[in-house]
């Protein structure tokens, strides 16, 4: 007896078969040597401990990037894909995260103060012990998607479900 494919079958296999949108290294170079990439494929990027200010990563594609411990100050991930980010530690005083989705990103420990998240994806962040008490952007149905601890500073009036 012969197997038969289906349709779905057949489009499942081939959809296996695309290459994977990868990282590009030579973007991820330029970075880490402090250029603006707006809409870069920093895909899984190794950018801990990375210092470099007031950068335009606009658009990008940072999904499951790590920025622990990174200083980047005034950067607009404006519509970047940041989930599952790894942030511990990270300081990014005035950075630019509206429309940016964060879904999964672990921000625990980092400095958000004077941040913008206006129309940002927070579903599944963790906050604990980060900074945010002059942050722009953001409500509290989306901080419910959130979690944060007692540590967690946020502005005034506003709470977060803990982790």
């Amino acid at each position: 007896m012969k197997p038969i494919l289906t349709a779905a079958v057949i489009a499942a296999l081939a959809a296996a078969a695309l290459p994977a949108m990868a990282q590009n290294a030579g973007q991820i170079a330029r970075v880490r040597g402090g250029a603006s990439c707006a809409g870069c494929n920093l895909f899984q990027a190794a950018l801990s401990g990375l210092e470099a200010r007031g950068l335009n990563l606009s658009d990008a594609r940072l999904r499951q990037a790590d920025l622990s411990l990174a200083v980047m100050n005034r950067t607009r991930f404006s519509n970047a894909d940041l989930r599952d980010v790894e942030a511990y530690g990270g300081v990014f005083s005035g950075s630019n995260f509206s429309g940016a989705n964060l879904t999964n990103a672990s921000f625990v420990g980092a400095w958000l103060e004077g941040a913008a998240f206006s129309g940002a994806t927070l579903t599944g962040v963790n906050f604990s012990g980060a900074s945010l008490r002059r942050a722009t952007g953001l409500t509290q149905s989306r901080l419910n998607r959130a979690c944060g601890d007692e540590a967690t500073q946020l502005p005034g009036g506003l709470s977060i479900p803990h982790c």
